[in-house]
């Protein structure tokens, strides 16, 4: 039966996961925790600690021995590495890798670990991942030499922002100028992952995680000459070129056949990061479906046909693997907010719901601006929560009340800053913690005037490479790869149409009372 694999290097873990097209099923699933299974690399949450909070680097090395050992597992349960025809990566976006010029030469010696072969490799030992924000000075420089954060912003889909590739690139040129120098590729997580399955030095980076660096020229699918220049200098020839999301890098290496049984035709396909992927694995790769992720930080996706940016800044463009384009805005006041809401009073979480079904719609005209923490949708530059009402809700004598409002400020939250993708969407599609809680996807569904269906996907990261490599290398249709790995589970939220009036009013409420904290 023909099988394809999809692995998925995040934060925390490597995941694994193997679909058989033929039959419908997922017949592996596979994990490395790197806390747990690799402690020596010292990233118990992903990155190696360090004094300045701004900084988080990880040991890009951890990856490479997670790799092995994910094969290793997969053996060990009785699992045939031949039977996969196909396989595609997924990353952590805008994390980077620096490769020396030995890395051309690489052909990975099946008796030896790969992890021993790739460490002299490294012209730098430590890779700044998604999480860092030290790069402030570095955007402010790199939008000043394009013309401004609008000029950024039309060319790559987002401003010029602390977390992505670019900005991190021109941080390690001023701050280590000959390692720098001494530095001849530099990888994305995903496209050092394909590197790694074929040894090939021309491993070339996807447009769905290229946009995520600060240096795609969206509109051409190519590096920007105005950004690189502005970026660090000789910056183009030390990274890999742009290729569409389907495109097949080659054959598996040596090292995988012989090490851990893969089949010398199989097929490795460009990776991606795992936002794009995640569009995938969650069957919303197409215009009209959007998806909403209540976890720890709340995100809304969107495929989109062709470009649009957000005016504002907040919202990401990113390349999406089935065509086109994929919008992406990240809420960083997500479940962490709801539970500190919670926490104040003293709920479980069933009398959280409950308290949210107790009030209706419009909470008699309460309103909570909810920023436990910084925010980046919309910029919210110190944490504070604000409360707007009767004076039992101001003085948080009303749990009630404060449950709803920050459910619904969330929702409102969501709903305006989604507008410039320019579409309301058809469909909803939920996922995450939070979306096992009816009482909070109903108001969603109010406040979106749409019908919500849950995801039952679990590491849609993993699955979406899989279903890329299907489609990619087994030539299947999209459609019926998600009919087969990405249904929405029975039954939905529907709205009330009461509502529509009541969220409304209160959105202009909202976008008032914001213009208080913002910047």
């Amino acid at each position: 039966m023909p099988c394809y694999l999809g692995i998925d290097s995040s934060t925390q873990s490597c995941k694994g996961v193997v679909i058989d097209t033929e039959r419908g099923q997922l017949v592996l699933h596979l994990k490395v925790d790197y806390k747990e299974d690799l402690p020596a690399y010292g990233c118990p949450e992903g990155f190696l600690p360090s004094a300045d909070k701004l900084v988080r680097h990880a040991d890009p090395l951890m990856w490479v021995a997670a790799l092995d050992l994910l094969f290793e597992r997969g053996r060990g349960s009785g699992f045939d590495w031949s039977r996969v025809e196909g396989v595609s990566c997924s990353g952590q976006q805008h994390g980077s890798v620096y490769l020396n010029a030995a890395h051309a030469a690489a052909q990975w010696t099946p008796e030896t670990p790969l992890v021993d072969q790739v460490a002299p490799l490294l012209a730098r030992k430590t890779s700044p991942i998604w999480m860092d924000s030290s790069t402030t000075a570095e955007c402010a420089e790199i939008a000043h030499a394009a013309g401004g954060d609008d000029r950024v912003l039309a060319i790559t889909g987002s401003r010029a922002t602390e977390r992505f590739t670019g900005p991190q690139i021109r941080r390690f040129y001023k701050q280590e100028p000959q390692a720098y120098a001494a530095t001849a590729r530099i990888h994305l997580v995903s496209s050092f992952l394909a590197y790694l399955l074929t040894a090939r030095a021309d491993t070339p980076i996807d447009l769905g995680d290229g946009a995520g660096m600060n240096l795609l020229d969206l509109s051409r699918g190519d590096w920007s000459e105005e950004l690189l220049f502005a970026t660090a200098p000789g910056l183009r020839a030390k990274l890999p070129p742009i290729r569409p999301c389907t495109h097949v890098v080659g054959k598996i290496a040596r090292y995988f056949v012989e090490r851990h049984g893969f089949r010398p035709d199989a097929q490795v396909v460009i990776s991606s990061g795992d936002n794009p992927c995640s569009l995938i694995g969650m069957g919303a790769a197409f215009p009209g479906t959007h998806v909403i992720s209540l976890g720890t930080s709340d995100t809304y996706f969107a495929a989109m046909p062709g470009v649009r940016t957000d005016p504002q800044g907040y919202g990401h463009v990113f390349g999406n693997p089935a065509g086109g384009f994929l919008s992406l805005i990240c809420f960083k006041n997500g479940s962490k907010t709801r539970e500190k809401i919670a926490e104040r009073f003293g709920l479980t979480w069933p009398e959280f719901s409950a308290a949210i079904g107790s009030t209706p719609p419009g909470n008699h005209g309460n309103l909570m601006l909810p920023y436990v923490e910084a925010e980046i949708t919309p910029r919210v530059l110190r944490p504070e929560v604000r409360l707007y009402g009767t004076p039992e809700f101001t003085a948080w004598r009303n749990a009630a009340a404060a449950v709803r409002a920050v459910v619904e400020a969330q929702a409102l939250s969501m709903r305006i800053h989604s507008g410039w993708i320019g579409e309301r969407p058809t469909a909803l599609l939920v996922t995450g913690g939070a979306s096992e809680n009816d009482a909070i996807l109903q108001v969603f569904a109010d406040v979106f005037q749409a019908r919500l269906r849950r995801l039952a996907v679990a590491d849609s990261a993993a699955l979406g490479a899989a279903i890329r490599a299907a489609h990619a290398a087994g030539g299947l249709a999209w459609e019926a790869l998600f009919a087969r790995f990405a249904v929405p589970e029975p039954g939905a939220i529907e709205p009330n149409p009461q509502a529509a009036t009541v969220y409304e009013q209160m959105a202009q409420q909202y976008l008032e009372r914001l213009e208080e904290v913002s910047s």
